[in-house]
């Protein structure tokens, strides 16, 4: 692999020509990003799903009230 001319992390493969990111803590940074990222919405879905059992509840309720 050859240093590509100002960047620190970037190398070019002789075989290819292909550039490769070598910073593999970045790419770490990155999946942690995408992970939490995702769990976030796993979460937010629950919540979501958690509210309207919550209102169903409630109309549930009100029905029987009336």
């Amino acid at each position: 692999m050859i240093r590509v001319e100002g960047h620190t992390n970037l190398y070019r493969d002789e075989r290819t020509g292909a550039i490769v990111n070598m910073d593999t803590v970045g790419y770490q940074n990155y999946l942690r990003s995408v992970k939490d990222a995702e769990e976030k919405k796993k979460e937010l879905d629950n919540m979501k799903k958690d509210i309207d059992d919550i209102k169903g509840a409630l109309k549930e309720i009100l029905s029987r009230l009336t």
